[in-house]
């Protein structure tokens, strides 16, 4: 229901990002027209544009002059390193996946934790270990750590293996509530070990790459860390400009 005070556009933004976050437009899909819109809502098309600029400046939809809109993401990077890979490679046009192959739960001081960032030293440490697939074929292995308060209760159930739910990022959010605004992140080249290759289906001693990725919410408190490796190259796009998240 639209408040007397809220003005149309931001009640057609706040509306279509529901509908984005429940799935009604699907990553990579285009969204409806601006006339379409613009009928539903019965407002103007200037108004219904003013909204899904707004969306495009979050970054959940890109324009393109002559095409209309598409659905980007449904977890923006915002001025993060952190982005969705779900989302990336829906938009490619592939199939990914993920195979989820544990949920560990560590005292403070264990081994598997040492090296670990100083900020998760001295608690439980939660650690969730899935391949990621690109089209059936193995493309990273993500191992993402998290003071064990913070994922309470977590279940290997909450980790699906298909469709948009399964980005990570989305369930740290939806289903543990944890929220972030920054991230700092360390990229280094590592040889694959006798697991690493059989998980990649590649000789020991090939070389992969290690994404380490820490998120931390506004107090600087950290909350969620990810050591990535992948099999392949990777590419990064940089921007001068970061947009302002709104909170819905």
């Amino acid at each position: 229901m639209q408040s007397e005070t809220q003005p149309k556009y931001e009640h057609a933004y706040r509306v279509i990002l529901q509908r984005l976050k429940a799935g009604r437009y699907p990553v990579g899909g285009r969204m409806p027209t601006e006339s379409e819109l613009a009928t539903h809502f019965s407002v103007s098309r200037v108004t219904i544009r003013r909204a899904l600029d707004m969306l495009v400046q979050d970054g959940y939809v890109e324009s393109k002059q002559g095409s209309g809109y598409r659905v980007l993401t449904l977890s923006p990077a915002s001025d993060t390193c952190l982005t969705s890979f779900t989302d990336a490679m829906l938009r490619a046009g592939h199939d990914p996946s993920s195979r989820f192959m544990s949920l560990d739960h560590f005292a403070p001081g264990a081994p598997e934790t040492a090296d670990l960032p100083k900020e998760m030293q001295g608690t439980e440490i939660s650690r969730v270990v899935r391949l990621r697939l690109v089209d059936d074929k193995p493309s990273m292995l993500v191992m993402t750590y998290a003071p064990r308060a913070l994922l309470k209760d977590a279940r290997p159930e909450d980790f699906p293996e298909r469709g948009p739910e399964q980005s990570i990022l989305r369930i740290l959010s939806a289903r543990f509530g944890l929220d972030w605004s920054a991230a700092c992140e360390d990229i280094s080249p590592i040889l694959a070990d006798d697991t690493m290759a059989e998980t990649f289906q590649i000789e020991p001693g090939q070389p992969l790459l290690k994404q380490a990725c820490s998120a931390f919410d506004d107090t600087g408190r950290m909350v969620f860390h990810e050591d990535v490796f992948r099999a392949g190259s990777v590419s990064f796009n940089l921007s001068q400009s970061a947009r302002t998240p709104r909170h819905v």
